[in-house]
């Protein structure tokens, strides 16, 4: 893999918004309510994490690898 693009301090919503192929491991991990969750436009990655009892390093893993070779 190449260098990390996204980490966990970026906010949600602007990795969304950077990369929409990485809505599939936001619902994976954290559901549905990320999407509607105004809190997602300044929770980072790490803060959501926590808040779903995952593990924010495998998140942000995931979330790279969905967005490789872009």
């Amino acid at each position: 893999m190449s260098e990390a693009k996204i980490t966990k301090e970026m906010s949600i919503g602007e990795v969304l918004e950077k990369y929409p192929a990485t809505e599939k491991v936001f619902l994976k991990y954290f559901g549905n309510g990320c999407f509607t969750c105004p809190g997602a436009k300044m929770e980072n990655i790490a803060f959501g994490a926590t808040m779903h009892g995952v593990d924010a390093d495998q998140v942000v893993r995931e979330l790279n690898e969905a967005i490789e070779g872009q």
